[in-house]
């Protein structure tokens, strides 16, 4: 059992519980990837396993699991709602590197205005706020990433895989279910200005992570760069493709 693993088995369990999920195909070749690093007795496998699904209210439910020993777990957990709704993003990173964990855990607002806001983040402040008591600031991050997160952004970098363990679990928990709480009141949108605006604001969001995805080195490192960058634009932050005319 990894540090992630249960975060991965109880968020796909949870939403099974309350979603009608349907497999959100992965491009092959991504499903599951290894690579064998470092040399002699320091050589270890690193893994990267995808899970994707769908639903009719999200677009893409997906999940990269990265395993490769005590100081290489990673869990990028991320919901895409579908174009028709003004949901926020849901957003789980869960890393432990060889310097320690970096927890990031966010609905990631669409837009930043006060009725949005009202909307999406002041429901779930109190959750944030019963966490942030144990879980910390983790310090700065990129000015340009801001707009992207919301007021309620639970981002720590805790030094105890005990705390990890429960702490983060719990707020994992808690977060997922508000956000299948919005996903269960969201109502469609027809008006077209609504619609253009939503799916300007969702490919802003997809290119901005596309193009400063923090896992891209490390990926390169393992898989070399022509699947890293086929993984992220091809699956990983994928809507550009999706949205591309047939040609």
């Amino acid at each position: 059992m990894t540090l992630y693993q249960p975060f991965l088995d109880y968020g796909i369990s949870y939403m099974k519980s309350r979603l009608q999920l349907e497999d959100y195909p992965i491009p092959s070749g991504f499903e599951s990837k290894s690579a064998l690093v470092g040399k002699g007795k320091n050589q270890y496998e690193v893994v990267t396993t995808s899970y994707g699904f769908q639903s009719s209210k999200l677009r893409q439910i997906r999940a990269a699991h990265v395993q490769g020993g005590d100081s290489l777990q990673v869990l990028n957990f991320v919901i895409f709602p579908q174009l028709n709704y003004d949901l926020p993003f849901f957003g789980a990173d869960l890393v432990t590197l060889p310097g320690g964990h970096l927890i990031a855990l966010d609905m990631q607002p669409l837009f930043s205005n006060a009725e949005y806001q009202e909307k999406y983040t002041q429901p779930i402040l109190p959750i944030f706020q019963a966490h942030q008591k144990y879980l910390p600031w983790g310090g700065d991050f990129p000015e340009e990433a801001k707009p992207f997160f919301s007021p309620a952004f639970l981002w720590t970098r805790p030094q105890e895989t005990s705390i990890v363990e429960n702490r983060v679990f719990a707020a994992f928990k808690e977060y997922l279910a508000a956000y299948l709480d919005f996903v269960e009141q969201a109502v469609a949108i027809a008006d077209s200005q609504s619609l253009a605006a939503i799916e300007s604001a969702q490919l802003k969001y997809i290119r901005y992570r596309a193009e400063k995805d923090p896992a891209r080195g490390m990926f390169k490192r393992f898989y070399g760069e022509e699947w890293t960058e086929e993984y992220i634009h091809g699956f990983l932050f994928d809507l550009e493709r999706k949205l591309a005319p047939a040609v």
